[in-house]
């Protein structure tokens, strides 16, 4: 499992990714495409291509903040899924960034969000915060109401969303 950053959008895994992400992930769950390539500017961010045998397979939005990582979007594309290449991820994905949080729909919201639930739960995450709202990703969207997981325990969790308000939705 090698993870790659990408640097520019111009990349050519770029937009095979966003065809993807806006596939997969909602329109209030996901950034535009004029914000999604701001993030290339943005020191405190990286878009990780996950490369398993010479082929990309999915793909990380990863946030460098004080004392964690944050995960924004995380997918294994969908020809790759049901291979347990995404429990691999998460596992070598820990081994550099020992500190994880992410957020994920409840698990009352339907089959896709409990089969995410438990996936991340057998990977070493635990639910640390059921109140947590994601903020809009900006006009016509919609903030969220989700959960936040990490595999560690934060010291301070109110510190910890104030941080990824400020930062990553600012």
């Amino acid at each position: 499992m090698e993870f790659l950053q990408i640097i520019s959008p111009e990349d050519y895994r770029v937009q095979e990714i966003y065809d993807s992400y806006c596939a997969t992930f909602q329109e209030d769950e996901r950034r535009d495409w004029d914000k999604l390539v701001t993030l290339f500017t943005n020191p405190k961010v990286k878009m990780l291509s996950v490369l398993h045998d010479t082929k990309n397979i999915g793909y990380l939005i990863i946030w460098e903040l004080s004392r964690f990582h944050f995960i924004e979007h995380f997918e294994v594309f969908p020809a790759f899924r049901s291979r347990n290449l995404g429990s691999l991820i998460t596992e070598s994905l820990a081994e550099s960034y020992p500190r994880l949080i992410l957020e994920i729909e409840p698990e009352h919201l339907g089959e896709d969000a409990k089969r995410r639930y438990f996936f991340y739960q057998k990977n070493g995450f635990r639910l640390i915060d059921e109140m947590y709202v994601q903020p809009s990703y900006g006009k016509d969207k919609k903030p969220l109401s989700l959960w936040l997981l990490a595999n560690h325990t934060p010291e301070n969790l109110q510190a910890v969303k104030e941080e990824i308000y400020d930062i990553v939705y600012h």
